[in-house]
């Protein structure tokens, strides 16, 4: 069955839903060929597809060519007839499309433009007027009477507020206010241009001062001038604009511009403005790109303007998916560090780290070398064949944590099983246990996934609302009660399966010497105790591990999320030859687990913990997060506790519900999520530096402060 039924949702927020490409074939204005190759080569570098691939409605309207080309070195008076006329069939194709309509027009020299913001004006004068920002190394403000070059293509500005000749200017359409037009990134000119865009009131954020603030705080500069007392506004791009050292392939390349990277992140910001009403990209040279390297940012430029809004992304979100997720309100498009970025280029510190898979940082170096590497080698063969990392990395892991074997796979929930099925096996065939009749205990308040038989070992009802039968041979006891584990220990009991620091249950630390009296009594009634180490492993409670707290060595050692770096799932199972050999092939497997690609990546991961000991920053900054919390002494915070760099605030539900403060971090630029509605969990990247921890711990102790400093009012009474 398709759906093929359209995406519903509020027309304000159907922002650039159908996007039409126009191409504009023409190098009228420039001093040489070229740049009327541009709308082909774009097209055939797969600049629509790349669209496309982002969620945009995308296709290619027509390509428009000038009817006369005049001959080179003709008259100004034949070159200026010629830009006209191709000038008003450019404006009259843009208004001629359906209001629904994003254009995307694609030049051709930027002498087009004179075309494009005319049939945008003429598009949006039912709205009020247009402002325009216009990206460009030059100001394109000339005359024929002031040209230097006595090339076209450095008079569209001019002719668009209104100065020049007629054959330019006269271009039906409303007119600009040059008040409401932003250029930005200029860096060389004439005199007479610079002088006619002051005289006329057009604000100018020259490469000086785009060096000196940065394109997203000029970006945002600009968009406030274009959008003052206006009905909509459009972004016309000079890829000159451009470092030329980044960007070649333009007409007239100049050096020290705008990376390219950094205009893309610029203009995410459009992404969620209702007013952009049209682009334009002009002046690429495909002659001077054989790779597609430039035509690849010219898709990536587009992507960054065009791309779905956060709104967007999020109703296809609900209407195409299932909804076992209510995630925040926001949609995040990159990170870097310990920083996320969303579709819209707002920034957030991300003091989740998925649930500690990103302990080394988001597109960490290392790793992402690592993963490139081997994925140009080889990536899957499954386990039919050997691979020529895992053997190594099976090695390294079993070294490194002190156990004999190693049984890979994917997902935590993966490793879970396969220490459930470890341990019952190891009842039967070693422990003596009657067939059918092994038992497994957990504790109160456990999370180690969302199987079947995994939910249905969990104390919390809606994880087991409406999945029942479960399997039997599993019961649970009061976490952090030994006393408890030795009661419920029978001659069936196979193993303890024990989370040291329990994260979803709400960042909940047992006693001290829990752990190590749990591994007496294991041993003295021969059970095996298996540690969940999937979230607090490999450094994330300042030790290499949670159990090396207590001195503890469990039988079983489950580990994952981040094994594989925040790139890949990767997750493994570790025990002796004792308890492990009760498999034999056929018992238990995965086509993916052990894969070359995640074994590459986990090798590495294990190299920066042997290099960077990264949990005992994670123990330093741990205390010193948990003691600014506390020392905030805020009236809605019940306790903070936790282990390293995994910490929770738990608050007091009657003052402040921790769902709303998440929220509320999430506007503040703050990355975390609650869990049970009343702990606030912290488990940022290990990576994190102490001032972007303290800066944090400032942000979140303001705003729980704020969030329950409001004032409660009587009624009003008549």
């Amino acid at each position: 069955m398709t759906h093929s039924a359209p995406l519903h949702v509020p027309s304000h927020a159907d922002l650039r839903a159908v996007v039409r490409i126009v191409g504009v074939a023409s190098a009228l204005g420039a001093p040489a060929p070229g740049p009327e190759a541009a709308p082909a080569a774009l097209e055939r570098h797969g600049l629509l597809q790349h669209l496309r691939g982002l969620g945009v409605a995308a296709s290619w309207q027509e390509t428009l060519a000038p009817l006369t080309v005049p001959p080179a070195g003709a008259p100004m008076r034949e070159r200026l007839d010629a830009v006209g006329e191709l000038a008003r069939r450019v404006a009259d194709h843009l208004t001629a499309l359906a209001p629904e309509v994003f254009p995307l027009v694609i030049g051709g020299d930027h002498a087009i433009g004179i075309g494009t913001w005319r049939g945008v004006a003429t598009r949006v004068a039912a709205r009020g007027a247009l402002g325009l920002i216009w990206i460009d190394a030059h100001l394109d403000s000339h005359t024929e009477l002031s040209t230097h070059s006595g090339n076209i293509h450095g008079m569209p500005l001019a002719a668009l507020l209104d100065e020049g000749d007629p054959a330019l200017t006269g271009i039906d359409g409303p007119r600009i206010d040059p008040a409401n037009v932003a250029v930005i990134g200029a860096r060389t000119w004439e005199p007479e241009e610079r002088e006619r865009l002051r005289r006329l009131g057009v604000q100018v954020f020259d490469m000086a001062e785009v060096r000196e603030r940065g394109i997203a705080a000029v970006f945002c500069d600009a968009l406030s001038v274009v959008r003052e007392r206006t009905g909509a506004f459009g972004v016309s791009i000079d890829l000159d604009a451009l470092d030329a050292s980044a960007f070649p392939a333009v007409t007239c390349p100049e050096t020290a511009g705008i990376a390219p990277e950094e205009l893309c992140d610029a203009l995410l910001a459009l992404r969620g403005c209702g007013d952009f009403a049209a682009l334009e990209i002009v002046e690429y040279l495909p002659g001077l790109d054989p790779g597609g390297t430039c035509a690849g940012w010219v898709a990536n430029i587009a992507g960054a303007a065009l791309g779905p809004s956060t709104y967007l992304l999020r109703a296809k979100e609900r209407e195409f998916g299932a909804h076992n997720y209510a995630p925040l309100p926001v949609v995040f498009r990159h990170g870097r560090g310990v920083w996320l970025w969303d579709v819209e280029g707002r920034r957030y510190l991300d003091m989740m780290s998925a649930y500690s898979a990103v302990s080394f940082g988001h597109a960490n170096p290392r790793l992402l070398r690592a993963l490139n590497d081997q994925a140009q080698r080889l990536a899957l063969t499954s386990r039919a064949f050997s691979n020529d990392r895992l053997p190594v990395l099976m090695e390294r892991l079993c070294s490194l944590l002190g156990y004999d074997r190693v049984l890979p796979v994917n997902t935590g929930l993966e490793a879970v099983e396969t220490a459930l099925k470890t341990a019952r096996k190891w009842g039967y065939k070693v422990k003596g246990i009657a067939p059918d009749r092994a038992e497994i205990i957990a504790c109160e308040g456990n999370f180690h996934g969302r199987s079947i038989t995994i939910v249905g070992m969990s104390s919390e009802a809606q994880y087991r609302d409406g999945f029942g039968p479960f399997p039997a041979g599993f019961k649970r006891i009061p976490y952090g009660d030994a006393d408890a584990l030795e009661a419920a220990i029978t001659p069936d009991t196979a193993a303890f399966l024990v989370e040291p620091v329990q994260g979803e249950g709400g960042i909940l630390v047992p006693p001290t010497g829990y752990l190590a009296r749990c591994a007496e009594i294991c041993r003295r009634h021969n059970v095996l105790l298996i540690a969940d180490e999937v979230q607090t492993g490999l450094g994330r409670t300042g030790r290499l591990l949670a159990c090396d707290h207590e001195g503890v060595h469990p039988d079983g050692l489950i580990l994952g999320k981040a094994l594989g770096g925040g790139l890949l799932p990767v997750s493994a199972f570790l025990a002796d030859a004792p308890v492990m050999d009760v498999f034999r092939p056929g018992d238990h497997g995965s086509t993916f687990g052990g894969n070359p690609l995640g074994a590459a990546v986990a090798l590495e991961v294990l190299a920066l913990l042997d290099e960077t000991r990264p949990w005992e920053h994670a123990a330093r900054l741990g205390e010193r997060l948990m003691a600014r919390f506390r020392d905030a002494r805020l009236p809605c915070i019940r306790e903070v506790r936790g282990r390293g760099l995994l910490v929770g605030i738990e608050l007091d539900p009657a003052l402040l519900r921790a769902t709303t403060a998440a929220e509320l971090l999430l506007a503040r630029g703050i990355a975390t999520k609650d869990t049970h509605g009343t702990v606030l969990r912290f488990a940022p990247p290990l990576v994190i530096t102490e001032a972007e921890l303290d800066a944090a711990a400032d942000i979140v102790i303001d705003t729980l402060a704020s969030a329950t400093a409001v004032p409660r009012h009587e009624p009003l009474h008549p």
